[in-house]
């Protein structure tokens, strides 16, 4: 069994895996009487924010346009990292080609090739626990209050 990792060996592990992951849970709070929806989507990373999408009218949308309050967990559950943050709604229009093309890129997935309409996410996150096994619970914090802890 490898020792715990410490802090910075964790931040540095999770910006990896965001780096290079490309799926995720995304979870979200249930409205108007629907329960809770979580699903795999793909993600870009841009050092300070997640970017996803997904369809306009499925559950995860609504909800996210209803409040935008979000938990996305990336990883495997003996190498998790969860993050709780904040989504703000990103129009394919107010997409830039640039960004666009990334996301397109990293996740060989394109929104703005379909026939139906698809919104982006851009998630800051809030709170960003990062853990392997029992021993790393403590100290699994690394960011609150969206700052990264020292």
């Amino acid at each position: 069994m490898p020792m715990p990792r410490t802090r910075p060996e964790r931040k540095k592990d999770t910006l990896l895996r965001l780096e290079n992951d490309v799926d995720a849970w995304v979870a979200t709070a249930g409205v108007d009487g629907e329960g809770p929806c979580m699903v795999p989507l793909s993600f870009l990373w841009d050092g300070e924010t997640l970017l996803i999408s997904t369809a306009a009218a499925s559950p995860t949308a609504r909800n996210l346009l209803a409040d935008p309050r979000v938990r996305i967990g990336v990883g495997l559950t003996r190498d998790v990292v969860l993050i709780d943050g904040t989504a703000q709604t990103v129009r394919p229009g107010e997409l830039s080609q640039e960004t666009g093309d990334a996301f397109a890129a990293k996740t060989g997935f394109d929104p703005r090739t379909l026939s139906s309409p698809y919104l982006y996410f851009r998630v800051r996150p809030v709170w960003v626990r990062a853990w392997r096994e029992e021993d790393e619970l403590a100290g699994r914090d690394l960011m609150r209050e969206g700052r990264w802890l020292d």
